[in-house]
């Protein structure tokens, strides 16, 4: 916790740090308290996105980091919510880390490993370049994975329920960082079912994938259907592809190019020190398996950040859309926490180590990139944008299909007709998943809405069920009706796909609570014999 309050110490005196992806989740935040005040408990459609033209972005997004930001958003004023939401992160990181640190290592060797992952520059990255908000909760999740890969021989059968649960945590929390934990996942019971001679442990990690992704259904199985409908392509756009990202790799873009030498630099120096650290840990591999473990997932997570690597991120199953290489710093981290506090038993080698670390991300923070900073009035700014409809900029990958954002008009009234024909517009109520008003018109005529086309939303025109119509270029929602006057209503109704995932997610949990019980059941009759 003293280690996650040094992180943030700084936000108490120049503002919250605005990285790349900083106006996106504060956003998201602020979008998703005012729909729960509503009475949108999950909300699916971010209505103010876009300019208020809204888009599909809470049914691709994962909702562990949108409902945490929301929840102390709730509690707190919204200029302390990103420091309050990084220190609860990393403590949460720390504490995972300490729970696995601690089966090897005596209670202060494993405190300085948690305050060292809790710390590491990567996650200084994240917090001050990045603001990459899930992407951080799920490094928390990374500790606890490894913990319970190696539990499954242990443990068994019950040690099943446990990675099952991190799994579908890690869907829940940030779909690249799911992708990276799938794999690792694979490549650990791999390593520890060749090291401790149990092919069982295949098996094992096999059911913990598939329950954990059929927990997580709810979420993954919409998001995976629903993709054709949004421009999902923009995930891969120019400068977020992988084969632009790798460690040292340019392109024909200046802050592209100067954010991945930041990135390089603390690659680097993490990657050379943990060199050294395996080589001083080496004796470790005849205490315990776990030291082939750890080399072998982290020598899987540096080559992947290297171009060499470029077939298997063109062929193997969406590893492409983890679209930065060196996110799999993230798994790395988990590595040279250990294996540094395994390494250098000396408190003053670690020291050392801590002071060259903080060294590289200095130098970055001075010479290849500054942290951008947003104040107070900032982030007030982005508030009274939404609570005036205003709105806020959306992504290109969650807008509907054959939409394009940047052609709408800003200042468009909620509903117009579309040649200009004089109209008796009265708007009732304009929800985020809920828009009644009536227009009445002399002569038949086409609705234009200050809405995206969607195929979850139905229309209603005086009771009757209605059909619509997508305005070309800005995909807006267009609503043929007669002359007179039309009663209408649009809701955003639950689809087929969100039905059966949570079918299969709630099936999922009834099983996963009859296999725990029949486990009890069985050990305490075990304990009688």
């Amino acid at each position: 916790m003293a280690v996650a309050f040094a992180v943030v110490l700084p936000f108490a005196f120049r503002g919250n740090p605005s990285g790349h992806d900083f106006e996106f989740h504060v956003n998201s935040w602020m979008e998703v308290l005012s729909q729960w005040k509503q009475g949108i408990v999950y909300p699916r459609w971010a209505a103010l996105a876009h300019s208020a033209y809204g888009e599909a972005r809470f049914i691709f997004y994962p909702p562990a980091s949108w409902m945490l930001g929301a929840a102390l958003g709730a509690l707190l004023p919204w200029k302390a919510v990103p420091a309050v939401y990084v220190w609860v992160v990393l403590t949460l990181s720390g504490w995972s880390m300490f729970v696995l640190a601690r089966r090897w290592l005596n209670r202060r060797d494993a405190i300085f490993a948690a305050a060292l992952y809790a710390a590491n520059p990567y996650y200084i990255v994240i917090v001050y370049w990045r603001s990459a908000f899930a992407e951080l909760l799920a490094g928390a999740l990374l500790p606890l994975l490894l913990l319970f890969v190696l539990q499954l021989e242990e443990r068994g059968r019950r040690a099943i329920i446990s990675l099952a649960l991190l799994i579908a945590a890690a869907w829940l929390t940030n779909a690249p960082s799911a992708v990276m934990v799938n794999y690792s996942v694979a490549l650990l019971v791999v390593v520890v079912g060749i090291t401790r001679r149990s092919p069982r442990i295949l098996f094992y990690g096999g059911a913990a994938v598939l329950l954990g992704a059929a927990l997580a259904a709810f979420y993954i199985f919409p998001a995976a259907y629903e993709e054709k409908w949004v421009n999902i392509s923009q995930v891969l756009a120019a400068g977020v592809r992988p084969q632009d990202n790798f460690l040292f790799t340019t392109i024909n873009d200046a802050d592209h190019n100067r954010f991945n030498l930041l990135v390089c630099l603390v690659a680097t120096a993490e990657i050379v020190v943990l060199a050294v650290a395996t080589f001083f840990s080496r004796r470790w591999h005849r205490l315990s398996p776990i030291w082939w473990t750890l080399v072998a997932w982290a020598a899987a997570a540096t080559l992947l950040m290297f171009s060499l690597t470029a077939p298997a991120w063109d062929h193997l199953l969406k590893l492409r859309f983890v679209q930065l290489p060196w996110r799999w710093l993230l798994c790395l981290n988990v590595v040279f926490g250990l294996l540094v506090t395994m390494a250098f038993r000396r408190w003053r080698t670690r020291l050392l180590v801590c002071v060259v670390l903080l060294a590289v991300v200095a130098l970055a923070w001075q010479r290849v990139q500054p942290p951008w900073w947003d104040t107070a009035a900032d982030i007030n700014e982005m508030l009274d944008n939404q609570q005036e409809g205003t709105g806020y900029e959306g992504v290109d990958e969650y807008v509907p299909a054959d939409a394009d954002a940047s052609e709408t008009k800003q200042d468009a009234r909620p509903v117009t007709v579309e040649d200009g024909t004089r109209a008796q517009i009265q708007v009732q109520q304009w929800d985020p998943e809920l828009k009644v008003f009536t227009a009445n018109l002399r002569e038949p005529g086409k609705l234009l809405l200050r809405l995206f086309n969607y195929p979850a939303w139905k229309v209603q025109i005086n009771g009757r069920v209605a059909s619509t119509e997508t305005q070309e270029v800005t995909g807006q929602m267009a609503i043929p009706v007669d002359a007179g006057e039309n009663h209408v209503e649009i809701r955003f109704v639950r689809t087929w796909d969100r039905t059966w995932g949570g079918v299969i997610s709630g099936l999922t949990v009834m099983l996963i609570l009859a296999l725990a019980l029949f486990s009890r059941k069985r050990l305490a009759f075990s304990s009688r014999q």
